[in-house]
C-alpha cells in the first residue's frame, strides 16, 4: 500500500533524519521524497510503501513529533499589489487598513516608474485566510489592488507554507473539498519536482497551473458562453459544433431526428452543458443518450458519465477501463504528462466512465504500421464512415472518422483547425505544453499523422470537424 505524506517539518539539520527513522523503525519503504528550500523552506512531500498497520502507526508517530499538516490550518502569505498615487502620504491609508486587519508584512517592494502612480507589493501573513477576501474588498475602496501570481518574475519572498497557500487559492477558484484540496497539494509538488528535475523552472509550473486553473473557473456559470454553430451535411443531416473556451469541443450530429454525440468536454461544466443540450434537445433528459469517443484524453471525456452508451475504439476503452479501476491511463503512464493530468483530473472533478456503459465498435489492431490504419466502418443514419486508427501520435487509440460521400471528416485532436480558435481557446490551448512538454505523445508521428489526414480527402469540398476550434473548410480539385 502506498501513500503520500505532506510533512510540515523545522528548518534545521537533521529534521528529515528524525522522519527517515520513524518510517525505518516501522518497516515502512520511502519510494520518493521531494523538497525544495526555495519554494517552501518547510514542506517536504514524502511517498511511503507499507502495510496499512504500518502506515496507520506512522501517522500517529508523526503527529505526536508535529510532522503533518494541519487540514484546518489556514495559515498563508498572500502576495498583493496595491495601485497607489505617487503623492507623499499615499500609502498610509493602506497600512492603516493592513494593520486594522491585524496583517503581519512579510515582504514589501515599491518604486516609482515614471507614472503618477507606484505599484506597492506586499506580502502579508494571513492567519485566517477567509478574511483576505474581506480585506481586498476594503482595499479596492481606496486603489486599485491585484493579488499576484507566484512566478519567475517576482521576487522569492517569505514562502516557508507557500504550497498550503497556492493550493487553497487554486481550490476556492474551483470550489474544491478539503479532500480534494489534499489530492491537488501532492499534484501540485509532483509536477514541480518533474519538471525541476528537467532543468525547468517550478515557478512556471507554478504560474501556469495557476492561469489554467483560472482559466477554467472563470469559464463557469453565466461565464460559460462557448461559439455554438450548425453546419448542414445533408437534407436530413446537421452538425452542431460547441466549442467551449477551455477543453474539446463537442459536436452533436442530428441525422433523421437521431442524435449522435462526439467527445465531451470538461466534467467541471456539467450543469453549464446540460443546459446547452437541453436547448438543442428539448427531450434530451428522455432519449437515448449515445456518444462515440475520439480517443480518451481527460478533455474529452468528462461528461461520459451521463450518457447511456459510449462508443469507442479498443484502445480508448481499455484506457478508460484502467481509470475506473484507478489505474493509470495512457496519459498518466508517461512520467512527464502525468502530474498534468492528475491536476487536470482534480480541478476539473474528473469521473471515470462505468466500462459497462462502453461498447468497443472496433477490434484492436496491435501492428500500426502507417501513420492512419483504417480499422473498420460506422454507419450513423445518413452518415457513412471509413474509421481509421492513428498509430498514437497524440494518444493510443486516436481515431479519425471519414464520410466520402458527404464529404465530412472528424478528427479528433490529431488535426485541427489552429486558425479557427477563440481568442479564449487559444489562451487555454499554451498552457498544457508547457506542463507536460507538448500535448503529443510523438510530435513528430502526430504530424505524420495529420498530412496522412489530408491525403485520404478526395476531390471535392470537405468539412473537417477537429476537436478544437471552428470547423474547416477545404476544397481539392483535380
Amino acid at each position: 500500500m502506498k501513500k503520500t505524506y505532506v510533512t510540515s517539518m523545522p528548518n534545521h539539520i537533521g529534521a528529515f533524519l528524525k522522519a527517515s527513522k520513524c518510517f525505518s523503525a516501522l518497516g515502512i519503504n520511502i519510494t520518493r521524497v521531494s523538497y525544495n528550500k526555495a519554494v517552501d523552506s518547510h514542506t517536504l512531500f514524502i511517498d511511503a510503501e507499507g502495510t496499512q498497520e504500518q502506515l496507520k502507526k506512522a501517522d500517529t508517530e508523526l503527529e505526536k513529533i508535529g510532522y503533518l499538516h494541519s487540514n484546518t490550518n489556514k495559515t498563508s502569505i498572500v502576495l498583493i499589489e496595491f495601485r497607489l498615487k505617487d503623492v507623499p502620504g499615499s500609502v498610509t491609508d493602506i497600512l492603516t487598513l493592513i494593520n486594522d486587519f491585524n496583517f503581519n508584512i512579510s515582504y514589501l517592494s515599491s518604486q516609482e516608474n515614471g507614472t503618477d502612480y507606484q505599484l506597492f507589493k506586499m506580502g502579508l501573513f494571513v492567519e485566517d485566510f477567509d478574511k483576505i477576501t474581506e480585506f481586498i474588498k476594503e482595499a479596492e475602496k481606496l486603489c486599485k489592488v491585484r493579488v499576484i501570481d507566484y512566478n519567475s518574475s517576482e521576487k522569492i519572498y517569505d514562502n516557508s507554507i507557500f504550497y498550503n497557500a497556492y493550493v487553497t487559492g487554486l481550490s476556492q477558484i474551483m470550489g474544491l473539498s478539503d479532500e480534494v484540496s489534499r489530492e491537488l497539494l501532492v499534484h501540485v509538488n509532483l509536477a514541480m519536482q518533474t519538471l525541476d528535475e528537467q532543468g525547468l523552472s517550478p515557478y512556471r509550473t507554478f504560474d501556469s497551473i495557476s492561469k489554467f486553473a483560472e482559466l477554467l473557473g472563470t469559464s463557469k456559470g453565466d461565464a460559460f458562453s462557448p461559439r455554438t454553430t450548425t453546419h448542414n451535411i445533408s437534407e436530413n443531416t446537421e452538425i452542431t459544433l460547441i466549442e467551449p473556451p477551455c477543453g474539446s469541443n463537442t459536436m452533436i450530429i442530428k441525422s433523421n431526428e437521431k442524435y449522435l454525440f462526439v467527445d465531451s468536454g470538461y466534467a467541471c461544466y456539467k450543469e453549464e452543458m446540460l443546459d446547452i443540450f437541453r436547448s438543442i434537445i428539448p427531450d434530451f433528459d428522455t432519449i437515448k443518450k449515445t456518444i462515440l469517443v475520439t480517443h480518451a484524453d481527460v478533455d474529452h471525456c468528462g461528461l461520459l458519465p451521463i450518457f447511456d452508451e459510449v462508443i469507442a475504439g479498443a484502445k480508448t476503452a481499455d484506457c478508460l477501463r484502467k481509470e475506473y479501476l484507478g489505474k493509470d491511463g495512457y496519459r498518466e503512464e508517461n512520467p512527464l504528462h502525468k502530474p498534468y493530468i492528475n491536476i487536470c483530473k482534480t480541478l476539473t472533478s474528473y469521473k471515470p466512465v462505468n466500462p459497462d456503459k462502453i461498447t468497443v465498435m472496433w477490434n484492436d489492431v496491435e501492428d500500426l504500421r502507417s501513420p492512419l490504419t483504417q480499422i473498420g466502418f460506422f454507419d450513423f443514419e445518413e452518415l457513412h464512415f471509413e474509421v481509421y486508427e492513428g498509430r498514437g501520435g497524440h494518444l493510443p487509440g486516436e481515431i479519425v472518422l471519414i464520410d466520402y460521400t458527404n464529404h465530412i471528416a472528424i478528427t479528433g485532436d490529431i488535426y485541427i483547425n489552429i486558425r479557427g480558435l477563440t481568442r479564449e481557446q487559444a489562451e487555454y490551448n499554451q498552457y498544457a505544453p508547457i506542463l507536460m512538454t507538448s500535448v503529443d505523445t510523438d510530435p513528430v508521428l502526430c504530424a505524420q499523422e495529420r498530412t496522412a489526414v489530408m491525403q485520404r480527402l478526395g476531390v471535392g469540398k470537405w468539412q473537417i470537424f477537429g476537436a478544437h476550434g471552428y470547423k474547416k473548410d477545404y476544397s481539392l480539385s483535380l
